[in-house]
C-alpha cells in the first residue's frame, strides 16, 4: 500500500538496462529498447493513477549518439510510434512535455512533440517529462546562456541573477525539485541527469531488475523506500 502522505512530489527515473536485458537474451540492443518502451507506458500511466504530480523519463541523452546507428535508429522509430500515442495520455489527463535540445530531431518529430505538448497543456494529472536529447550540464549552459543575452540586451541586471531565477530558465521551468531518483540495472551514478533539480533528491538503486522488466510493484517499492528516509536538508 502506498501512503498518499509520504508521495514525492517530483521523481526521477533513469531508464537503465535495455541493451543488457537484450543482450541477456540474444537479441539485439534495439530489442531491449522497444520492450522498455512498454514498461515505461505502464510506469507512466500507474504514476498517473496512484497520484504523482511530477515525473521526469531519462529517454536518451546528449551521449547516447555515439551509440551503434541500428540503436539510434531503433529509439527513433520507437519515439515516432509513442508519439503517435500521445492522444491516449491526453485522455488520462496526462500532461506531457519534453527536455532537451529537440532541434536536432526531423521536422515531423517536433511537430508531433509539439502538438502533444500543445494538445495536453490543461491536463491536471501527472506531468510527464520526457527527457531526450538531454544533458544536465548542457541545460545549466542554456539558461545560463539565456540570462546573459538578457544581461547583454540591457534586459536585465547581473546583480539580480540568483539561483531561483536561474531554475526558473532550465528545461523544468516551475516544476517542484526533484525528491527522489530511480535507477535499476545496478549502476550508482546519475548520468548528467537532472544534477540541478535533485540536489537534495534521495536516491533509490536496484541492483537485481533491468528496466524492461520494471513494473509497478517496484515503483512502489521504491517509494516505500522513499518513504522511510529521514530528510532534513541540512538541517538536523
Amino acid at each position: 500500500m502506498i501512503d498518499q502522505n509520504t508521495l514525492p512530489q517530483h521523481i526521477g527515473v533513469i531508464m537503465d538496462g535495455n541493451g543488457r536485458w537484450a543482450k541477456k537474451r540474444g537479441l539485439p540492443r534495439k530489442f531491449g529498447h522497444r520492450t522498455g518502451a512498454n514498461a515505461f507506458r505502464a510506469i507512466a500511466r500507474y504514476a498517473n493513477q496512484i497520484g504523482l504530480k511530477y515525473m521526469t523519463m531519462y529517454v536518451f541523452s546528449t551521449e547516447n549518439w555515439v551509440r551503434p546507428q541500428d540503436e539510434i535508429d531503433g529509439i527513433i522509430k520507437i519515439l515516432r510510434n509513442y508519439l503517435d500515442e500521445m492522444d491516449d495520455y491526453i485522455e488520462e489527463n496526462i500532461r506531457v512535455r519534453f527536455l532537451g535540445d529537440l532541434s536536432v530531431f526531423d521536422e515531423d518529430i517536433q511537430q508531433k512533440m509539439k502538438r502533444a505538448v500543445d494538445t495536453s497543456a490543461k491536463s491536471t494529472g501527472l506531468t510527464l517529462n520526457l527527457a531526450i536529447n538531454y544533458g544536465g550540464r548542457a541545460e545549466i549552459t542554456a539558461a545560463a546562456k539565456r540570462l546573459a543575452k538578457m544581461a547583454a540586451a540591457g534586459e536585465l541586471n547581473p546583480d539580480d541573477i540568483d539561483e531561483k531565477m536561474l531554475e526558473r530558465n532550465l528545461y523544468t521551468g516551475d516544476d517542484p525539485p526533484v525528491d527522489l531518483i530511480i535507477r535499476p540495472s545496478g549502476e550508482y551514478r546519475l548520468s548528467n541527469f537532472l544534477i540541478w533539480q535533485s540536489a537534495y533528491a534521495e536516491y533509490v538503486f536496484m541492483d537485481n531488475i533491468l528496466w524492461p522488466d520494471f513494473k509497478p510493484s517496484d515503483l512502489d517499492a521504491a517509494l516505500n523506500e522513499y518513504s522511510r528516509r529521514n530528510r532534513r536538508f541540512g538541517g538536523v
